[in-house]
Formats: C-alpha cells, sequence, structure tokens
C-alpha cells in the first residue's frame, strides 16, 4: 500500500496526470520552492521577534553583529531559553517517542518520506534555540520544514519513490537557496547532500525549485539574507598553492568541531545532571562567552558580514574564532536545535582572515589579500563539516562573482573534502547518525535494500519432518519430483537441519540413524529481519543454494524457506529499478 499524507491527498485523475508527465514534477517543483522561500522569510523573521524582545534590539539588528550586550539578558537569556528546551523536550518524549527524520536521513533509508508534524516541530525547536541565542544555525530548521512540506506534498500524490526523494530535495534547494542568496549553491546542496547525486532527471526541478525559493526569500526586504564580502582585488597563481595549504586546515579544523561536539555530548550524557539542565547549561557557557564577544551568539549570520574584518587587530579575530567554535560545541552538545552551516561559514572567514595575516608575518613579501582569505576559508571549512565541495564553491561565486577566487576554493574545498573523507569519514550530519548506530555516509538511496527483507522474500509454511524419523519412510512421505528440501526438526519443533530429497534417494546413501544423518546447514540459519545484502553474504559463506528462516523469539523454529537464486533474481530486479530511476527511465 503507498503511504499517503495525513493532511493532504490530491484527487485520483490529478494524481496520474503528475505521474505520467514529468513536467508535472516541475510544476510542483515550483510550488514547493515558493514554500520554501516562505519558510525561509517566516523562520528568519520569527527568530529576529525573539532577538527584539529577549535582547532589546531594534527591529533589522543582528545579535551577533552587535557590540555589546546587556550582561543580565546575556547570561539569562540562553540559561533559561535552554532549561524551557529541554523541559519540552521530556515532554514531546511522552507525546512522540521516536526521533525525527532530517531530509539526509529520509532520503537514504526511507525514500523521502517524513512527518509533517515532526519536521515542524524541529522547525520551531530551531527558531527557538536561535532565538535565545544558542550557538546553532537556521539551515537545519529551514531544510527540515521545506522538506518536510515537499515530503507531505509527494506523499499526497502517490509519487513514486524516486520522485518522493526529488521532492524532498526540492525542499532543501529552496531554502539554501533562500536562505544565502545563491540558488546554484541551493541546487547542487540538494544534489549533493540530499539527493546523493546528480541526474538530467533532477536537473529541472531542483533547478526550479532553487530559483523560486531565491525569489520569495527576497521578495521580503526587510530580511538581511546572504553572504556579504568586501572587495577581492586579483588572485594570482600563488593563491591556488596556498589555498590549498588552507583547505588541509580547515580539514583538520572541521574534524576537531566535529568531535569536539560528539564529546561534548557524550559526557553530558554521562553524568547525572537533570536533562534539562543539559541545553541551560549550554545556554549559561554561550551567555558567559557573549560576554566577551557577542559574536559567538545565534547562527552568526550577522556577523558573516565581514567587510569589516580588515581592520580588526587578528588577536581579536583569533579570540573570536575560538570563542566561537566553544560557543558551537557547548551550543550542540548540550543538546539545542540547528546545524553548524552558518557558523562554520562564518569560522572559516574567521580562520582565512587569520590565515593570511599568519602567513604574511613569515612571509611580508606576499601581501596576501585577507578577503581572498576569508572567503576560501569559508568555503573550506563548510565543505569539511558540511560535506557538498561544489556548493561551497557556488556559495564563494555567487557571492562575489569572481571566477579566479572560485577557482582557488574550489582547490581548498576538493583537498578539505578528500583529508575529511579520508580521516573521518562523514559530514556533520552523517556523523551523528554513525553516533545512533546508522551507517549511512550520504543521502544515497540504501533504504530499498533494508526494505527487501528475508520476511518478504522467503517461502512461508516448510514442509517439516522429524530428524530421527527413519530413512525408508522419509523416501515414502517424499518421493523423487516431490520437494527438493525438507526441513528437519526435533521433537519441541526447534530446526535441526535440511534435507535434500534427491540425497536421500541416492542408492549409495547410508543413514543407520535416520535422517539427522544427511542433514545439511545445522547451525546456518537466515533471520526474518535480515536484509538482502545480509542473507546473501550468508549464501555465500556457506555455499548454500537454499537456508532456512527461523523466527526470532529465541525457539528456533522454523519459518520459511529462501532459495539463493530467488533472492539474487530479486536483488538484480530491485538494482535494475533503482539505475532505472536515476536516469528517468521509468
Amino acid at each position: 500500500m503507498v503511504p499517503t499524507s495525513r493532511f493532504f491527498e490530491a484527487p485520483r485523475r490529478l494524481r496520474a496526470f503528475v505521474r505520467a508527465h514529468e513536467t508535472s514534477l516541475v510544476v510542483l517543483a515550483a510550488l514547493v520552492g515558493t514554500i520554501g522561500g516562505l519558510v525561509v522569510a517566516v523562520m528568519s523573521a520569527a527568530v529576529e521577534g525573539l532577538h527584539v524582545v529577549l535582547f532589546n534590539l531594534e527591529m533589522g539588528d543582528r545579535l551577533s553583529s552587535q557590540y555589546s550586550i546587556e550582561p543580565l539578558r546575556a547570561l539569562l537569556v540562553p540559561s533559561l531559553g535552554g532549561l524551557l528546551l529541554g523541559v519540552a523536550f521530556l515532554l514531546l518524549q511522552r507525546w512522540r517517542p521516536a526521533r525525527e527524520v532530517d531530509p539526509i536521513e529520509a532520503n537514504a533509508l526511507h525514500g523521502g518520506r517524513m512527518s509533517f508534524r515532526g519536521s515542524v516541530i524541529v522547525a520551531l525547536q530551531t527558531v527557538w534555540s536561535s532565538g535565545v541565542g544558542a550557538s546553532v544555525g537556521l539551515e537545519a530548521g529551514y531544510t527540515q520544514l521545506a522538506s518536510g512540506i515537499a515530503a507531505s506534498l509527494g506523499r499526497g500524490f502517490h509519487l513514486r519513490r524516486a520522485d518522493q526523494r526529488l521532492m524532498v530535495g526540492c525542499g532543501a534547494a529552496a531554502a539554501i537557496a533562500g536562505a544565502f542568496g545563491a540558488p546554484l549553491a541551493g541546487a547542487f546542496y540538494a544534489f549533493e547532500l540530499v539527493i546523493g547525486g546528480y541526474t538530467p532527471a533532477s536537473l529541472t526541478p531542483v533547478g526550479v525549485a532553487a530559483v523560486a525559493g531565491y525569489f520569495v526569500a527576497h521578495g521580503f526586504t526587510v530580511l538581511s539574507l546572504g553572504v556579504s564580502v568586501g572587495p577581492v582585488g586579483d588572485v594570482l597563481g600563488h593563491d591556488l598553492a596556498i589555498a590549498a595549504l588552507l583547505g588541509i586546515l580547515a580539514a583538520l579544523a572541521g574534524i576537531a568541531i566535529m568531535r569536539g561536539v560528539a564529546l561534548c555530548e557524550a559526557l553530558l550524557s554521562k553524568t547525572s545532571l537533570w536533562p534539562p539542565l543539559r541545553p541551560a547549561l549550554g545556554g549559561l557557557v554561550v551567555g558567559l562567552l557573549a560576554l566577551v564577544t557577542p559574536q559567538v551568539m545565534s547562527s552568526g549570520h550577522g556577523a558573516l558580514h565581514f567587510a569589516g574584518f580588515v581592520s580588526i587587530p587578528l588577536a581579536v579575530i583569533a579570540t573570536v574564532f575560538v570563542l566561537k567554535a566553544i560557543a558551537s560545541i557547548a551550543s550542540l552538545g548540550s543538546g539545542f536545535r540547528g546545524g553548524l552551516f552558518f557558523a562554520t561559514l562564518f569560522l572559516g572567514a574567521l580562520g582565512g582572515h587569520l590565515f593570511a595575516g599568519a602567513f604574511d608575518t613569515i612571509w611580508p613579501g606576499l601581501n596576501l589579500n585577507p578577503n581572498v582569505y576569508a572567503i576560501v576559508g569559508m568555503s573550506a571549512l563548510s565543505a569539511s563539516v558540511i560535506g557538498g565541495p561544489l556548493t561551497m564553491s557556488f556559495i564563494a561565486l555567487e557571492s562575489t562573482g569572481n571566477l579566479w577566487l572560485t577557482t582557488a576554493v574550489l582547490v581548498a574545498v576538493i583537498i578539505s573534502t578528500q583529508i575529511t573523507r579520508e580521516l573521518f569519514g562523514y559530514s556533520f550530519a552523517t556523523w551523528r547518525l554513525h553516533l545512533r548506530g546508522e551507517t549511512i555516509r550520504s543521502a544515497a538511496d540504501v533504504g530499498w535494500i533494508r526494505d527487501l527483507t528475508v520476511r518478504s522474500l522467503m517461502r512461508q509454511d516448510p514442509a517439516t519432518v522429524s530428524a530421527s524419523m527413519p530413512i525408508e519412510e522419509f523416501r515414502d512421505q517424499f518421493p523423487l519430483g516431490s520437494k527438493t528440501l525438507v526441513v528437519a526438526v526435533d521433537g519441541g519443533g526447534r530446526y535441526i537441519g535440511l534435507a535434500l530429497v534427491a540425497e536421500a534417494h541416492a542408492p549409495d546413501v547410508e543413514a543407520p540413524n535416520g535422517l539427522i544423518d544427511i542433514l545439511h546447514y545445522r547451525d546456518v540459519v537466515l533471520h526474518p529481519v535480515m536484509n538482502i545484502q545480509e542473507a546473501i553474504a550468508v549464501f555465500d559463506a556457506a555455499e548454500a543454494e537454499s537456508l532456512v528462516v527461523v523466527d526470532t523469539d529465541g525457539e528456533y523454529r522454523p519459518i520459511g524457506t529462501l532459495t539463493e537464486a530467488h533472492a539474487m533474481r530479486r536483488y538484480a530486479e530491485e538494482s535494475e529499478q533503482r539505475r532505472r530511476e536515476v536516469v528517468g527511465d521509468f
């Protein structure tokens, strides 16, 4: 049965029309893009409103761009906000004990299925976390809600699995395009991080969604979105080599930040601290750091407008870099909702400026442009933490319009991404999934493999006999041609082994103790929860053509049989179907 949306169900004729025409998906993508742009505008306005009320700012001001914050507000707002968020988590666990699925996990494991209600909850938690000053990015909430709405829309139209995943990618593309004022970056964010690859069939819907999200979000002039930079000047040949070095340092810094978040989370989970006090403690840390510099608070979007960094002393930039990294680790590690996209852009810009200053000290004659290396560092660090080297390259291109600078950025992000994959193996999103026991490293669709289980493939109600049955009686009961194999069980119905009918009728077979003397695969069985890859691995190891499936309640009772030929055929059929979906050949 096709899962449908609980909140929306398209008429049957309209569903059939959409499934039959690729252009209809483009129309849906435009609608998703419009919704994604509105999501960005509404959530950004909500956070700005919270900052106005809680931190006594003027409308239009950014919390992270303030020169100072009232000390009492800086300490109390994040702390009490974290406490309220922690209490809300406890209440939600009773109402919704299951963990919410993000777009990457949804596309990798669940065929693009996401909970609309759960996405709204995550978005509200992200708005609150950023609104009370925690050092988290809004992009997680943007993409969660936009993709969640897109997923519900796709389910309402009963879209195919590939199209459903595409809708989730369209939602994420629109959200990122609107948030950063970069439709190309939004589109490639969807391709690299949410859909798991680029195909000609996905280009038009994702591109339309990204452009629509960009124009809708930026139709709200009260919002100051996007990335602002100062003049970058000329990018010379030696800048490419130096950018490669910066890419190496950015990868190491990105790995340190991701491990820092995991370490903070693990340390707090080992304490006897009441769970709601953990985000309160994280908020207190952020508040204390904000007494030194307000740039550590919220997403850092306001501080990311770094055209004025050139005139700031390097010691101040280094201080902000360290404190912002600590604030981000403390916020996410203690339980605040959000992401690291905005934070790593800001940290990378600071780090790139520091790198240029340090390099000029060592080699004064080069006179490196700090704005150039702020852009390179911004992209390289984000590529390490978030993934998506092309996404970060397009953010640089759309922010500066400088192709030579984008070339330097591409060098840095390629090196940063490769080193991160080699030394660490995960982006921040997939690393957090890894900590929960998942093994995925991208949004590539592997969920169909998990859905193809032994239970769904096996032949039920196998023929069973007693393992002590005399061989002559077995021959009488199962003449040649009647069965291929029979399952032997003991007196309690527990599996003992497999009896091959042809072998039992062989003239030279000797079985003085009965059927038990000719049983095979006594210690090799399949379980119904195994996926097809696990089952094929068992067949290969046992060199078996058929195996018994036993229940998982510990009684070892046979509930079915599965042949290797059938498993391999179904695996090949599903693999071919996924290949056809990728190229758009339905």
